[in-house]
């Protein structure tokens, strides 16, 4: 293919060169977390390949510190390689070997190759969406699930300091009979766990690995014991559930398991908008809005209105939560690009899904810390609004039927009285329908919220 100019002080040589030339589209690159994966599966390789006499004790001793300072992120800067690339992953997986080949090349004093060394028993096509699942499951673990429970923690905090102030319940947007505050909080907080268990779940399939399957599946160029054998030194060197593919077909023709944990972290991203948006609604204000809550103080929030303060955070899960759904629908495209052996989408998949599961973590983390933590309800304006909802009118249905209570309820809205005024001013107590006993009892809007215990 000719010569091609490399950077002197580079790591990498000619193969990562003509991808920089060939593929100059986005400015993206692998992510750290990437990085570190495919670092993972060439010195699990090495450690291998030498057990199996692939390659001389020395050689691995040199590609395994060469590895571990790509896992340590040392490196980060020698894998510029857009991520718009060839859909295998082909160069970087050579950029990955031949930055490991030139600094194992300088420990061992010696040529390594990058081919023949660190991509023995290896081809891109098992190599790189192995590097994917690990990149993932690890972004999972450490960067999103303890985010995660982080957050719900913060919730279930909160939906016990409030569990005893009532408000006004909405539906529609409308008003509705009433609710406790901290039952609202409750259900924020399930939402959240029920993500955490969708995650794990999709977690599950994710942990397998096509490592072995080489060009497509059948382990070609593979010695006897080399999958299991490489599969189980990530494990142990993680510290993560790693485990062969049960079909390596399957496990390199699609990636299943890449569509599904997007669509488990789609889910968590849809719970977070409810969740940011409710707080968004209940602290606005704070004069002219619902004011039930009061979110914290982080910055000012206009060039020109003194004073102003905005849900800065709220706005941020939810912008975070669009490009999650955005994520979501490119892997699920990609996702059907399997052509007969080999799925050829895998970096777009790979960096939507990591950008996915470490945005979602990150947010999940400053919303439980800088916003939740710090709420503060307002108590007094919650039960005046939950009273003067037309709404707690319900009650009275069984005293006087679902047509009278309407009859109250439209006539409070429009005198602009309250509920009990309402029923008093048509004369239901009067004409003895209802005694005033009953009708406070009947329009206690705090055991409206716990109607088994207000009977």
């Amino acid at each position: 293919m000719g010569e091609v100019r490399v950077p002197k002080d580079a790591l990498y040589a000619a193969q990562t060169q003509r991808a920089v030339e060939n593929f100059p589209i986005s400015g993206r690159t692998l992510s750290s977390h990437h990085i570190a994966a495919l670092g993972q599966i060439k010195r699990a390789a090495a450690i291998a390949n030498a057990e199996l006499e692939v390659i001389d004790t020395e050689t691995r001793d040199a590609i395994v510190k060469g590895a571990e300072e790509v896992i340590a992120g040392k490196h980060d800067d020698q894998f510029p390689i857009d991520i718009f690339q060839t859909g295998s992953g082909t160069s970087s997986n050579m950029n990955t070997n031949e930055v490991v080949a030139t600094l194992a090349t300088g420990f061992k004093g010696s040529k390594v190759h990058p081919n023949d060394h660190v991509n023995a028993s290896q081809s891109s096509n098992d190599v790189f969406p192995s590097s994917i699942h690990i990149a993932a499951y690890e972004a999972v673990e450490h960067a999103l699930l303890p985010k995660l429970d982080q957050l719900a923690t913060s919730l279930e905090k909160k939906a016990k300091e409030f569990a005893n102030i009532v408000k006004a319940g909405r539906t529609h947007l409308m008003d509705a009979t009433p609710i406790m505050l901290g039952q609202e909080f409750s259900g924020y907080a399930a939402q959240v766990r029920k993500g955490i268990d969708r995650v794990k779940d999709a977690e599950k399939n994710l942990a397998e690995l096509p490592l072995g399957g080489t060009a497509v599946g059948t382990g070609i160029n593979t010695p006897e014991g080399f999958s299991e054998r490489v599969i189980a030194l990530i494990a142990e060197n993680m510290d993560l559930p790693f485990r062969q593919a049960d079909n390596h077909f399957e496990a390199q023709a699609a990636q299943d398991s890449l569509v599904e944990m997007s669509g488990a972290l789609r889910v968590v991203a849809v719970s977070f908008v409810k969740i940011a948006n409710d707080l968004r609604w209940a602290s606005s204000g704070p004069r002219c809005g619902l004011g039930e809550i009061t979110l914290p103080d982080l910055q000012p929030g206009s060039s020109i209105m003194p004073g102003k303060i905005n849900p800065v955070l709220p706005e941020a899960t939810v912008q975070v939560a669009a490009q999650v759904i955005g994520n979501d629908q490119t892997i699920a495209f990609a996702g059907a690009q399997g052509n007969f052996d080999l799925l050829v989408m895998l970096p777009v998949m790979a960096i939507d899904l990591l950008e996915s599961i470490n945005c979602l973590g990150a947010v999940a983390g400053l919303l439980a810390e800088r916003c939740v933590d710090g709420i503060v309800a307002n108590p007094e304006h919650c039960l005046e609004l939950a009273e003067s909802s037309a709404s707690i009118v319900t009650p009275l249905n069984r005293y006087i039927g679902y047509e009278n209570a309407a009859k109250i309820a439209k006539h409070a809205v429009k005198e602009k009285m309250t509920v009990k005024e309402s029923a008093l001013d048509l004369g239901f107590v009067e004409r003895g329908e209802i005694s005033e006993e009953d009708l406070d009892k009947a329009l206690n809007v705090a055991d409206m919220t716990h109607p088994k215990a207000g009977k």
